[in-house]
């Protein structure tokens, strides 16, 4: 491609709304447009390493004998509405209604379509298993679009569904995808690492996310140090430390006033916070929670809404709700006494003596408080792990932030029975087929390889996901000689089947130079000088290094790149 033709919108300076590197390099690449919060139109430079990516799915999806359809993303209420979805994906499902008043959305995932498949083409153990796949824009009307790609409102996804006769057959689906996913982020040279996960709304008993490490990731990874155990915060557990039993004490309420914090209440009454307990309230589709940990914990949200079920929208409770809950002001909140749908209690704070917690009674504390004679709840794992935390093998745990780029389910049958996809099996007898649900996010998967190739001039793409494998960048566009060196080795390149650029530009060499850097091209041919002598400069986007090269040694120097990466030509 001749960049004189192109349209490479390239920024010399960081837009002011681009807040992590992936985002900031994606617009001034030229790859993206913002049109609209958590909207972006994909221009050249980043359609092409977008397809890259699908390609390599599809390579690896296929090698393990997945088949590709495309469904429709415009979905009928209809189907949402047998797998109970319709209401219990809330807010983010974006919703409209057709010109007869049926209700239809725009698909933020696709289980029950591929279902539906299913049910009508699939009678028989004989015509099972099956994968299929399809790469396609999904829709989610997020509260909070952030990061660029990494967050938006419609994104491109690759989302692949097994169907098979029994719980093994599922096991090897499983293991299947879970070994493409290694290959498919191998292949892009991402550095991850797959970890146990919730499965949220999706549903299922077992979920993997491969999870690459990354101080912007929005999520947090709990690894130990010391075994295999690697796992999503929001699933994560650590080994409770069990005081040693202290004689109860009798209830204390002490006056204090303006105390609302953990940290305040640490200074008045002189303690620390692992022996005081906080309570937080929260509303749950209509109904309030109450949830009790240690003074020095957070709450797990998702656990606490796991141990309820199926619940749409939660949020901390509105002040008028606290009041209500309590009786007191906001900050005074504690266990005894209080009144609400659900009370979950962690179990630190069960197995904890004498505790300090809030009184219901604005300016009140109340210390010695014992689970069991003074408060009671739902006891169970609430609680977020902290670094330090030790794990079940004795190890200690390690956080670190990360990006989802896949994500791979035990679906089982929760959508086959709620919809009636089922195959008949050798004995004639009808049962439900067991599912699994596997995806990536295309865009995201691009932006989780610039987070981690890149330096200060741009991007640094690996040689299999690059828009382009080599620039060709004349010196001087007035001298004959370099331009028709230029144009050879473009042309023989191209006939080797390496996608090449031409910087044909009449443009400053060193203005070609920041542009090559900054879109990440990964191999640099220059025309200068030394073509006089025959020669030109070879030099990669990850190295500082130059070398000149003959001009017949070119093809064997670039396919030697080829070779090094395990990266097919043509």
């Amino acid at each position: 491609m001749r960049m004189s033709k192109m349209l490479l919108p390239t920024l010399r300076e960081v837009p002011a709304d681009a807040e992590i590197t992936s985002h900031q390099l994606m617009l001034r690449a030229g790859m993206i447009k913002k049109m609209a919060s958590g909207v972006y139109n994909q221009l050249p430079m980043g359609i092409r390493v977008f397809r890259k990516i699908e390609n390599i799915i599809r390579e690896e999806l296929e090698a393990k004998g997945c088949q590709e359809i495309l469904c429709s993303a415009l979905i009928p209420s209809e189907l949402w509405k047998e797998s109970g979805r319709w209401i219990a994906m809330g807010e983010e499902m974006f919703r409209l209604k057709d010109r007869n008043e049926r209700d239809y959305c725009l698909g933020p995932t696709h289980e029950e379509v591929f279902t539906d498949i299913i049910r009508q083409e699939i009678s028989s153990y004989k015509q099972l298993p099956l994968n299929l796949y399809q790469i396609q824009v999904k829709y989610r009307d997020e509260r909070r679009p952030r990061f660029g790609v990494m967050r938006t409102k419609s994104f491109t996804m690759k989302d692949a569904y097994s169907f098979d006769v029994d719980e093994a057959g599922l096991d090897k689906s499983y293991q299947d995808m879970y070994e493409a996913y290694t290959n498919i982020f191998a292949r892009c040279d991402l550095n991850n690492r797959p970890v146990e996960a919730d499965s949220g709304a999706i549903g299922g008993s077992t979920s993997a996310e491969f999870m690459v490490k990354s101080e912007v990731g929005e999520d947090e990874i709990v690894f130990c140090d010391s075994c295999s155990y690697a796992v999503n915060m929001e699933k994560a557990v650590s080994e409770s430390i069990i005081p040693e039993k202290e004689e109860m004490k009798e209830l204390n309420p002490v006056h204090t006033p303006g105390v609302v914090t953990i940290a305040d209440l640490e200074k008045f009454l002189d303690v620390k916070a692992n022996k005081l307990a906080k309570t937080l309230i929260y509303e749950a589709d209509g109904k309030t929670v109450v949830v009790v940990v240690r003074g020095d914990r957070e709450v797990n949200e998702v656990k606490v809404c796991n141990a309820i079920g199926e619940v749409v929208e939660f949020d901390l409770a509105r002040e008028e709700i606290v009041k209500q809950v309590t009786g007191a002001a906001v900050g005074f909140a504690g266990p005894i006494g209080i009144k609400a749908d659900y009370v979950f209690i962690d179990k630190e704070v069960a197995n904890q003596n004498n505790i300090g917690v809030g009184g219901n009674k604005t300016d009140y504390h109340i210390k010695n408080a014992n689970y069991g004679r003074d408060f009671d709840g739902i006891v169970g794992d609430f609680r977020n792990v902290q670094e330090g935390d030790k794990c079940s093998c004795g190890g200690s745990l390690e956080i670190a932030r990360g990006v989802e780029v896949g994500h791979i389910f035990k679906l089982g049958t929760k959508y086959s029975k709620s919809m009636g996809a089922t195959y008949i099996d050798k004995e004639g007898k009808e049962k439900p087929i067991v599912m699994g649900c596997y995806g990536i996010g295309v865009e995201r998967t691009a932006a989780a390889i610039i987070e981690q190739h890149n330096d200060e001039n741009g991007i640094s793409w690996p040689l299999s996901v690059a828009p382009y494998h080599v620039v060709v960048v004349p010196v001087n566009m007035k001298k004959e000689e370099h331009i028709e060196a230029a144009e050879k080795i473009y042309n023989e390149l191209n006939n080797m089947g390496v996608e090449v650029l031409l910087d044909d530009r009449d443009e400053r060499v060193g203005v070609k130079f920041k542009d090559s850097e900054l879109i990440g091209i990964p191999m640099r041919i220059t025309i200068g000088k030394d073509i006089s002598e025959g020669q030109v400069e070879f030099k990669l986007r990850n190295s500082e290094e130059k070398e000149l090269i003959k001009l017949e040694d070119i093809k064997d120097r670039v396919k030697s790149e080829f070779e090094k990466n395990n990266v097919r030509l043509g």
